[in-house]
């Protein structure tokens, strides 16, 4: 990858992990909800999904999804279906202080998350088309993982830190309740938008 790319790659990368989206959105509701020191495994899950999902499309898997497209469109349900159940828990969760109902997203759903996040894999066909080609092929997706490696860990920490801001200022009671229900509406809004928008 030469140098005049890299900062073109290093904008998309924070355009697209620190603008608001379903990720974005669910850790400032665990933060809220949870704290920002229950909610690292929904991070880190955020964080290294998706580089791996970009390893994996790039080196293989893309040509499985031109061949088979319908899988593309299979996984965007399931998807939607993960947000609806992730957008309940939102609006059910108890918050800091009181008697959870629920519990953050764990490692292992963060990471299968990125797999039905239609916004991911737009991204990840879009970058490995853009960055996969030539001798270089392999050490640009390689360097590509690393950039959204770093801008992901930087994003989802602050996302997850700012919600647990939020969830100290609102407590309990109405105001997190009122939060959480608008951050479930929000999420189930832009996940039916990346249905539609496809």
């Amino acid at each position: 990858m030469s140098l005049e790319s890299l900062p073109a790659l290093a904008s998309i990368a924070v355009s697209m992990t620190w603008t608001p989206g379903p990720n974005n959105a669910m850790l400032s509701a665990s933060g809220a909800n949870y704290g920002w020191r229950r909610s690292l495994g929904h991070v880190m899950g955020v964080t290294l999904g998706f580089p791996l999902m970009l390893i994996a499309v790039a080196f293989g898997l893309i040509r499985v999804l031109e061949r088979f497209p319908v899988i593309v469109e299979v996984l965007s349900w399931i998807g939607l279906g993960m947000l609806t159940w992730i957008a309940w828990r939102i609006a059910t969760a108890a918050g800091p202080g009181r008697t959870a109902r629920g519990k953050p997203l764990t490692f292992p759903e963060a990471v299968a998350f990125q797999w039905v996040n239609p916004k991911a894999w737009a991204l990840a066909i879009y970058i490995t088309a853009g960055y996969a080609v030539g001798t270089t092929a392999v050490s640009n997706i390689l360097v590509a993982a690393g950039v959204f490696l770093v801008s992901g860990l930087a994003s989802s920490l602050a996302w997850a830190a700012v919600g647990e801001g939020i969830g100290t200022v609102l407590r309990r009671g109405w105001r997190l309740r009122a939060f959480n229900l608008t951050m479930a509406a929000l999420l189930m809004a832009g996940g039916v938008w990346l249905m539609v928008g496809r």
